[in-house]
């Protein structure tokens, strides 16, 4: 695995990487330190809890295969109280592990072995997009409202008509914000992930329908019949109702 050493972050981010292998997290220690960020690595869910209690983590890399509390059981949990990004490291490479990983709320997976370079990619991308954005004009920062539901840009936040927090992965909330800003545009998913990653590629590929499944969980009346997010045969997905600012 090589690292990559060019188009380091302004500031340095720190990933915590939660990994049972000694040789791989000696591994991601370099890759990750080469690539700009402050990473650290526990071996087992307790060890995780206590490093998330104590530092200021802005993602979290997990593994499937752990001793004790599984990667699967732990990201559930985490996504349960917290919208940190996380990315699923699964050594299997088999899809119902991928598929699975998603819809518990992981923002993205790669399989081992992989190639420091694209972990380091898929890093910054979740970064990216986890944070504000402030080069948003006024126009665009504003809070939307559609159907009663409120999604607030700024501060990353989506309010049902009751005003209660829906709690979303970093991937579903950017996913909800494109549909948003684009109402009534029937949306491909090579163009829902060039515009989730701000012009820039993103290896988000076809679990962008697992992703969307995940929403239509969250906002729609019946998620099998979908009347805000609907699917377009051959074309992608469109967003059905009138979009506002707030």
């Amino acid at each position: 695995m090589s690292a990559s050493h060019s188009n380091l972050p302004a500031a340095k981010a720190r990933i915590l990487c939660v990994e049972d292998d000694a040789d791989i997290a000696r591994m991601l220690t370099d890759v990750l330190e080469e690539s700009g960020f402050e990473p650290s690595f526990v071996s087992s869910a307790t060890e995780m809890d206590a490093a998330l209690n104590r530092d200021d983590i802005d993602l979290v890399v997990l593994d499937v295969m752990l001793p004790g509390e599984d990667g699967l059981s732990i990201c559930r949990r985490l996504r349960a109280t917290s919208q940190i990004p996380i990315i699923m490291v699964t050594a299997r490479g088999e899809e119902i592990d991928r598929i699975l990983g998603l819809e518990i709320g992981a923002d993205d997976y790669v399989s081992k072995p992989f190639n420091s370079r694209e972990l380091v990619a898929r890093i910054r991308a979740l970064l990216r997009r986890a944070e504000s954005a402030p080069g948003l004009s006024r126009f665009r920062a504003r809070p939307l409202t559609f159907a009663g539901w409120r999604i607030d840009a700024a501060a990353r936040e989506l309010h049902d008509p009751d005003g209660i927090r829906i709690a979303l992965t970093s991937v579903e909330f950017d996913l909800l914000l494109a549909f948003c800003r684009n109402p009534g545009r029937v949306l491909s998913r090579d163009q829902l992930i060039e515009l989730i990653h701000g012009g820039s590629s993103g290896p988000i590929e076809r679990s962008i329908d697992v992703h969307i499944s995940r929403i239509r969980q969250k906002i729609e009346v019946d998620p099998r019949d979908p009347a805000v997010i609907k699917t377009v045969r051959l074309g992608g997905y469109v967003f059905i109702p009138a979009v506002e600012q707030a």
